[in-house]
């Protein structure tokens, strides 16, 4: 079997990729496998989804392209290996809505809530924080279902794919809505420091990209409810045409930045369902630092802009509110999500990651699970309060390590 990630930067080891038609073929996978993982969109980084067995598609699973709302409960139910842009298309013709999406509409829905992926917003939570409930195929093959406020729901849903292979997730909706999307240049580090909380909340979603060098944020992109335009943009000025985050990538990707109201899908990622998003070459890493910290990340980060010039595309700040999900990167906290975007190039990036973990991590920095980093159990335990919690949990439900992985064994210890 020959199967590269996204990035390219992965080759997975599995002996076998298998792609059951049924959930009954599923168990039977998983029953008869010493070790299995599932493979969604391919959008990580590293070696997070592989495995020296058996890796499962969920793409031929008969309900994949389902999304069964529930308008009394404000919830639907959709198939675990779906594409963000896929769901969100199907709940906008039925009139509902997700509060978030991330950059990228194209990743999976389990895949993206087992790493805690997210979108922005000071009071919006990550993907993962709409999760109602899980139905997942455990190590024994039986099919579990685990609702929100069930003893295992909050150490479950941020799973890593330890726990079993989600084959269903439950989403919390809302009524659909319309979201304009306004972009400014020139933003100086004095003002973000003088105004960081006004800035973000200026907008619903609101991300800011720089390098960390002199000049500032290069762009500040929000998203807004309202159907006015900001009215305070802190010094920065409107630009004059659509950007996208990457010097001289091609715009036509990004999704609408000319302040017109338009559908929350068509607005909230940063990208178009129907590209091929940002330029693939590339690799990326990510850290959530408590909100109470931001400003001295900012510092720590600005410092260290020499240091990471050679290898960074651009860098993106935003916010995440706090969830109860025990290995959430905003586990009982609010959070800026500090994300860079590298250059394709795993020997230098990951010769810079040690020195910003270095700078990041005594803040109470969180890596993105499915991103590079380079820290180990010993150094991500102390920043998860839950964390011997997730331990006990996972060797209660896989002794036998069958959903385990080299990456695992390295992160989880």
């Amino acid at each position: 079997m020959v199967e590269r990630n996204w990035a390219g930067n992965h080759t997975y080891a599995a002996r076998e990729l298998v792609s059951p038609r049924s959930v009954d073929e599923l168990q039977e996978v998983v029953t008869g496998s010493e070790r299995v993982r599932a493979l969604g969109s391919r959008h990580s980084f590293t070696g997070i989804t592989d495995t020296d067995g058996v890796l499962v598609s969920l793409a031929d699973l008969p309900d994949v392209a389902v999304v069964e709302v529930d308008a009394d409960a404000a919830t639907a139910t959709v198939g675990a290996g779906a594409a963000y842009g896929a769901v969100a298309m199907e709940l906008e013709r039925q009139g509902w809505a997700l509060a978030t999406l991330a950059s990228l509409p194209h990743i999976s829905v389990a895949g993206a809530v087992a790493t805690g992926t997210h979108g922005s917003g000071d009071s919006t939570g990550s993907l993962a924080a709409a999760v109602a409930g899980l139905e997942l195929v455990g190590a024994d093959g039986e099919l579990r279902r685990l609702r929100r406020g069930d003893a295992d729901f909050d150490g479950s849903v941020v799973g890593l794919g330890a726990l079993g292979i989600v084959t269903r997730i439950t989403l919390d909706l809302e009524p659909t809505y319309a979201v304009r999307q306004d972009v400014f240049t020139g933003l100086s580090w004095d003002a973000v420091e003088q105004h960081f909380d006004a800035i973000t909340s200026t907008a619903h979603s609101t991300s800011m990209f720089t390098r960390f060098e002199a000049e500032g944020v290069r762009q500040a992109w929000f998203k807004s409810r309202a159907a006015d335009a900001p009215t305070e943009t802190f010094g920065a000025l409107a630009a004059t045409g659509p950007l996208h985050m990457l010097e001289d990538a091609p715009t036509e990707s990004v999704t609408d930045q000319t302040g017109v109201p338009g559908p929350w899908l068509d607005r909230l990622p940063h990208f178009r369902m129907e590209f091929t998003p940002s330029r693939g070459a590339e690799l990326q890493s990510e850290y959530l630092v408590p909100r109470r910290s931001a400003l001295a990340a900012i510092a720590e980060l600005r410092r260290l802009s020499a240091t990471m010039a050679p290898v960074l595309q651009v860098a993106e700040i935003r916010t995440v509110a706090r969830d109860a999900l025990w290995l959430s990167s905003s586990y009982d906290t609010d959070v800026v999500g500090f994300h860079f975007t590298w250059l394709l190039d795993e020997a230098a990036v990951y010769a810079v990651l040690p020195e910003m973990e270095a700078a990041l991590l005594p803040l109470g920095a969180r890596p993105h699970w499915g991103k590079c980093f380079v820290a180990q159990a010993a150094e991500l335990a102390p920043l998860y309060p839950r964390w011997e919690d997730f331990r006990g949990l996972r060797e209660r439900v896989d002794p036998g390590r069958k959903f385990g992985n080299a990456f695992l064994d390295g992160v989880l210890g």
